[in-house]
């Protein structure tokens, strides 16, 4: 099967299309997944302004959310049916769109609710083909976190790897997944990965940047030890897992408190601290569950200052890969990651991971939005896969 993954993160700069071929083999316990290609589209500037503008902590309208979910969800179906088009050669059989995440509704520690953006039916009106979408609403439904939801497809790609292995990912967020020998499997998120970062770049560049292109800011700066100790203060980061979080905590807002009574930084060094605040919280969240490998992937492994202190504050023996190197490049491996999740869905099998999202036990996530044609559902597997292979088949 052809499946499309669609994606924006927490950093919602663009949206990316994954596109892969998909089979069951080995009985149902193999999952293969064979890459066709990757896409990526960044929004339109009015709409990553009207975003932007409507993110917590900022007040925002129904009319407000009414014209982001339509346009974000016309974002994507252009995004997919050029996927289908140049990747899959028209012959895409379902899309699996994980939508914009404009909240995260979090109370001592416990979700609550979620709310992804971009309606899946522009998806499947432009394309003409079924589309899975609202993935996480239903592992919080089931007492879950609903994040990081991709920590099944970690699962199942770290399945067999040597030691301890972890699957990092560094969006605007930052999540692992870590898969010991024995015991159950762990996810959370670890913090800010980009978000803070990305904050700074645009207050000091007054929105002419959004991101610290290549980590040169970062690079030419010095850490401030005391705005870093004050930072790492933040409770978020004590809490047990599973837990999550998102802008609602990680804003412009929280970095303007924690700079308060602090004398004026130049930006490389606020890049610096913020650079090393991400990889000191990510390495102490991996310290304790003793990982003998980290494949990371997302936006951040584009940041070499970053990639450089996560190394620094790592272990001395624990690798660090980018997740290409299993197949998945860095920049779309959670696209890849809800094709599988669409996939899973279509044929009536769990897309979460209980012991990893907290939730009460596997459940098919998502709903789905029927395209031009009759909707016709696969056979249900007898059984879920346990692992993903990635490439044609040796």
């Amino acid at each position: 099967m052809n499946v499309i993954g669609l994606m924006s993160g927490t950093s919602y700069d663009a949206v990316d299309a994954a596109a892969a071929h998909l089979t069951l083999e080995d009985g149902g316990e193999t999952l293969r997944l064979l890459p066709l290609g990757t896409l990526s589209t960044p929004y339109e500037p009015a709409l990553r302004d009207a975003l932007a503008a409507a993110l917590p902590p900022a007040p925002t309208t129904l009319a407000d959310v009414c014209l982001l979910d339509t346009r974000i969800g016309q974002a994507f179906a252009a995004l997919a049916a050029r996927a289908d088009r140049d990747l899959c050669a028209g012959r895409a059989e379902l899309i699996a769109s994980h939508g914009q995440t404009v909240y995260h509704w979090t109370s001592a520690g416990q979700v609550h609710g979620t709310l992804q953006l971009g309606s899946p039916a522009w998806i499947a009106e432009t394309t003409g083909r079924p589309v899975v979408a609202d993935f996480r609403p239903r592992d919080i439904a089931a007492g879950g976190q609903g994040a990081p939801l991709v920590s099944l497809v970690d699962l199942m790609l770290l399945r067999g790897r040597p030691g301890t292995p972890a699957a990092l990912n560094i969006g605007g967020i930052a999540n692992l997944t870590a898969a010991p020998p024995a015991g159950p499997p762990v996810a959370f998120d670890t913090g800010p990965g980009n978000a803070l970062m990305d904050a700074a770049v645009r207050e000091a560049t007054g929105g002419r940047l959004a991101y610290d292109e290549d980590g040169a800011l970062a690079a030419a700066g010095r850490v401030h030890e005391p705005l870093l100790r004050r930072l790492l203060a933040e409770p978020y980061y004590r809490l047990p897992a599973p837990k999550t979080t998102g802008k609602e905590l990680f804003h412009a807002g929280h970095l303007r408190t924690a700079l308060a009574g602090c004398a004026a930084l130049p930006p490389q060094d606020l890049l610096a601290t913020l650079a090393r605040l991400t990889a000191r919280t990510v390495a102490d969240a991996l310290r304790p569950l003793r990982v003998t490998e980290v494949i990371a992937s997302g936006g951040g492994t584009r940041n070499p200052a970053l990639m450089a202190m996560l190394r620094e504050e790592l272990p001395a023996r624990t690798a660090l890969l980018d997740s290409a190197a299993l197949g998945l490049p860095a920049a779309a491996k959670e696209a890849y990651a809800f094709a599988v999740l669409g996939f899973l869905t279509l044929h009536g099998l769990p897309g979460n991971a209980p012991a990893c999202t907290g939730a009460l036990g596997p459940r098919v996530l998502g709903s789905l939005t029927p395209g031009h044609g009759p909707l016709r559902l696969p056979p249900r597997p007898s059984r879920p896969p346990l692992r993903l292979a990635v490439g044609p088949r040796p």
